[in-house]
């Protein structure tokens, strides 16, 4: 017996999505709320859970078509008929697995022979174990030639920068095959021949997992709470063997990678030379997307509707000062570990910064207004969208009623927001309502920028990075150069019905709170 798994409703205004990426396949076995595809709306993707348990018998919709909500998405059965075929299809993809690393280490085994001139016989051992799991990690490059590079470069994308260290990599592979050989004639030279092949030795480890990008497309899609995890725990993916469907790294792989501390070679290997990797510094990685032709995501094509439609309908300019926030970048550097460990919470600049928004909006409302045809309309509380820029694109979850929060209640809806939102958690409704955007683009580094302002809201705040330079300060009348905390703050309005006075008693506003610095009794601790 069958049962259809339909479109869910993902929120009051979504009323159709598309399917980016279907996560099983038939004759697959999936458990209850185990994730089945990946869907896109107007506000969100998101993956859709199992409600049932059993054998996936058929795909009904495939991959970028798009349906309303309770369309029928997929058909899953008991296994009664298919039984059978469950177990068969992860054996079938686990067989070419087998003899992969039967091969690696074949192919890997001429360097080892190399570099064992009878006295290395001690030292081989020790590089062996962690070449076994370099294979591993390699194999994929084989068994996988990207069935979709094109779909699945954005996803990995930004883990990039974790693998561009790894780059440099690939050009000592090469010279240490030569290195490794030379040592083999002379024979005799004990002590120094056996500090270099021992050294050399541990170069393929390194090397393994950097000589092949594609090692992100033997692993398929990661999920941003497993690509999170790897994060935090300091693992390499592409030192990672996947042991989902497919070869999907899953949460308990990047755990079992950190018990064995599988990756560390990798992770430490880079640094050894620290005059290459010093030079190498400067240069950056080419990007895998280069030369190809992607479609949009539809969330990305949303995004630019929205901003070509808000910048042909209103008039939008930017008006920014400058703050001086040394007493609140004291403030943090005094409570940020009392503030951590009784919030569990980071303690940033963030919270500050929404705090004096909030408390500015109130003060000035036509900042806080939205546009409803030949209307005005002031909202009775505060909700400030943030900013939170992910793999998928740049998304504005609310925190309502902000101006009701102190700092500590400011830093939790923050965190736990831009968490949910990187790991797709969200959910959709979470991001509508909003009534002024705090954007923070000093987070890359960027003095400031002149952010967007989208409809139906009519300004947003760009707060840039807090800096520090020699600024002129009055001391008892008397001018001096001191060293201060600044940033730039950057309001975007529409001036159809803000005015320029208006943006400057705002920022003003916003100034003059952050330069006081007196948020001791509002930090909530």
């Amino acid at each position: 017996m069958s049962e259809s798994v339909s479109l869910p409703a993902l929120g009051e205004s979504v009323t159709e999505g598309t399917v980016t990426r279907w996560l099983k396949k038939v004759g697959d076995r999936v458990e209850v709320d185990e994730p089945l595809l990946e869907v896109s709306t107007d506000k969100v993707d998101t993956e859709i859970p199992s409600p049932v348990a059993g054998v996936i018998e058929e795909i009904l919709v495939a991959e970028d078509e798009t349906v309303e909500v309770g369309a029928p998405l997929v058909r899953i059965g008991d296994g009664s008929g298919g039984g059978e075929a469950a177990p068969a299809a992860p054996a079938a993809e686990e067989a070419p697995a087998a003899p992969a690393p039967a091969e690696a280490p074949a192919a890997e085994s001429p360097a080892p022979v190399a570099e064992a001139p009878a006295a290395e016989a001690p030292a081989a051992p020790a590089p062996e174990a962690p070449a076994a799991e370099a294979p591993a990690a390699a194999t994929p490059v084989a068994e996988a030639p990207a069935a979709a590079p094109v779909t699945e470069t954005p996803i990995d994308a930004p883990s990039a920068s974790t693998e561009a260290p790894a780059a440099p990599a690939t050009q000592p592979a090469a010279e240490s095959a030569e290195p490794v050989e030379a040592p083999a004639p002379a024979g005799s030279p004990a002590p120094a021949a056996a500090d270099a092949p021992a050294a050399q030795a541990e170069q393929p480890v390194a090397e393994a997992p950097a000589a092949s990008p594609a090692t992100t497309s033997h692993a398929g899609y990661v999920t941003p709470i497993v690509r999170k995890l790897a994060t935090e725990k300091g693992v390499e993916l592409q030192g990672v063997t996947g042991t989902g469907v497919g070869g999907r790294i899953r949460k308990q792989d990047v755990l079992a990678a950190v018990a064995t501390g599988a990756t560390a070679p990798a992770a430490e290997a880079p640094a050894a030379p620290a005059a290459e990797s010093a030079a190498a510094a400067p240069s950056a990685e080419v990007s895998p997307l280069r030369g190809t032709t992607v479609p949009m995501t539809r969330l990305r094509k949303v995004v630019a509707e929205r901003a070509v439609v808000s910048m042909n309908s209103t008039a939008q300019l930017t008006t920014v000062v400058e703050a001086d926030v040394t007493k609140v970048a004291q403030l943090r550097d005094e409570v940020k570990a009392a503030f951590q460990e009784k919030t569990g919470t980071k303690l940033s600049f963030m919270p500050f910064f929404a705090l004096a928004t909030a408390e500015a909006l109130r003060a000035f409302p036509i900042i806080n207004a939205t546009v409803d045809g030949d209307n005005i309309v002031y909202p009775e509380t505060e909700n400030l969208s943030i900013a939170v820029d992910t793999e998928r694109g740049l998304l504005t979850p609310v925190i309502r009623d902000a101006g009701e929060l102190d700092i500590a209640g400011l830093a939790k809806e923050i965190a736990d927001l831009a968490e949910r939102t990187r790991d797709n958690k969200l959910k959709p409704d979470e991001l509508a309502g909003g009534t002024f955007t705090l954007t923070n683009t000093g987070s890359r580094g960027a003095l400031f920028d002149t952010p967007v302002v989208f409809l139906p809201q009519v300004a947003i705040l760009g707060t840039g990075v807090v800096t520090k330079k020699p600024v002129v300060v009055s001391e008892g009348g008397t001018d001096a150069i001191a060293i201060r905390s600044t940033v730039y703050l950057a309001l975007s309005y529409d001036h159809r019905i803000v005015d320029g006075a208006d943006a400057a008693r705002f920022l003003g506003a916003v100034k003059a709170r952050l330069e006081a610095g007196d948020f001791r009794s509002s930090l909530g601790i």
